[in-house]
């Protein structure tokens, strides 16, 4: 503690450009889940000795969205969630409880509510990258697709089938159907829509009002758009024109700036509005640090994992608290992926990303969120005030540039205030959410972050 002290002394004495940020006591609303994400926990069971649900529950995560959950074997492989995993054979009578297998889905939604994270129930399949495909046509009968989701939601939600009465408020159908809309990639080795845009907007239609008849009291949406702007708004004209009511619009984006995936929530936004669906819920659903797909791969892989990754996903989230996004999705919790910066792959034990969505749940408790004034790019603030006047501000300092290393001086402030005390718990290179000193000075704070550091500071 003596030598970060020292250190600490010798930055403030050395003449470092101030960066400006103050907290106002304007209310703006409610701190919105921005740290849901997708998948659960992995649980121990007779053959495993590691697990990660104690960490899981304790970030408090609001939503855990399950596609791609056939993936783990953890979950239980090719027998969870998927309806080829849950209804194995389309010849078999819709309505007869012993065509279904709910087994290990059962298990898996248990484990996953237990930390208390709701479900966000994807009905549809797994993508495919293999070259023989399984589940992502077209299914030969719209309707008996349909008749199969309304038997899982019944069995989840109703009872069916020794089944649970379970709050599981989002289903949305299918994912990612235009992803290989362009060229003829959908004809050759598809892998989420085997078929034409077409056909799937008859799909969705067919299922979307079928359910909903069935379940009027649940949100019904989807489709999880890739990428396609284009076909989105081809999507969103067609229901609109065929009167399909839908509770949310889903969608997924990988980038590199946390202000891309911002201007993506607007554009998204504005179109839904274009085609009446403006006051319905946004949800990003899929979304990640991604240089690249080809040559940049690795080192979108490696910076996923790394302090940076933590940073980009941390700044994402605060850039989009004050977007017209109703909720992010993180992809992946799911254990020994790639893709999953929150937990590492051979000990289950949490990284530097797991402490964002820590201290994003910090903000939720406090509850409203406070304006704040930065003047500084690159530093991605949110501030959060309780019922009774405390007060968190998260402070995320992300730089896309490798080569940047200098440490930065911040003064936070809150408006026509004076802060007497404040905690600082610390994420950076030699941090884990650690509790540091804070400088506190005529009524100010002033703070060091190195470069993809964050803070999260209670006052």
């Amino acid at each position: 503690m003596k030598k970060l002290f020292l250190i600490t002394l010798f930055l403030l004495s050395a003449g470092f450009t101030m960066a400006d940020i103050v907290v106002t006591k304007e209310i703006k609303g409610p701190i919105k889940y921005m740290n849901a994400v997708n998948n659960g926990p992995v649980r121990s069971g007779t053959d495993q000795t590691i697990d990660n649900f104690a960490e899981y529950k304790a970030a408090h995560i609001p939503f855990a969205r399950i596609h791609d959950a056939a993936f783990c074997a953890a979950y239980g492989g090719e027998h969870v969630v998927d309806i080829t995993s849950i209804f194995p054979d389309f010849a078999k009578d819709v309505n007869a409880p012993d065509s279904y297998d709910f087994t290990l889905t059962d298990i898996y939604l248990k484990n996953i509510q237990d930390t208390g994270t709701n479900v966000f129930y994807r009905l549809g399949q797994k993508i495919e990258h293999a070259k023989k495909k399984y589940g992502i046509y077209p299914p030969k009968d719209y309707k008996k697709w349909a008749q199969i989701c309304e038997h899982i939601i019944r069995h989840y939600t109703e009872g069916w089938n020794n089944g649970y009465h379970w709050n599981i408020p989002y289903w949305e159908i299918w994912n990612e159907p235009d992803l290989d809309e362009d060229g003829d990639r959908w004809k050759t080795d598809p892998r989420t829509w085997g078929g034409t845009a077409e056909q799937f907007f008859e799909f969705y239609k067919t299922v979307a009002q079928y359910l909903k008849s069935c379940f009027p009291n649940q949100k019904i949406g989807g489709p999880a758009l890739c990428c396609n702007d284009n076909w989105g708004d081809r999507f969103l004209a067609y229901m609109h024109n065929h009167n399909v009511k839908m509770d949310f619009f889903s969608w997924h984006i990988y980038a590199q700036s946390p202000l891309d995936i911002a201007n993506k929530a607007d554009r998204i936004r504005t179109m839904m509005k274009i085609h009446g669906y403006g006051d319905i819920e946004s949800i990003l659903n899929e979304w990640n640090y991604v240089k690249g797909w080809t040559k940049d791969y690795p080192y979108s892989i490696q910076t996923i994992n790394n302090q940076k990754g933590a940073a980009f996903t941390l700044s994402t989230m605060i850039v989009c608290q004050d977007k017209p996004v109703d909720m992010l999705m993180y992809y992946d919790a799911r254990v020994g992926i790639f893709f999953n910066g929150l937990f590492d792959s051979y000990t289950l034990k949490p990284r530097a990303c797991y402490y964002g969505f820590y201290a994003w749940n910090k903000l939720i408790q406090l509850g409203q969120q406070l304006k704040v004034n930065v003047d500084e790019k690159d530093v991605y603030v949110t501030a959060a005030q309780g019922k009774d006047g405390k007060i968190g501000i998260l402070i995320s300092r992300y730089s896309n540039d490798d080569n940047t290393s200098s440490v930065e001086k911040y003064k936070i402030s809150i408006a026509n205030e004076s802060i007497q005390s404040a905690i600082g718990h610390l994420t950076d290179t030699s941090h884990l959410y650690t509790e540091v000193p804070v400088n506190v000075e005529n009524g100010e704070i002033e703070v060091l972050l190195e470069p993809n550091a964050f803070i999260f500071i209670e006052i």
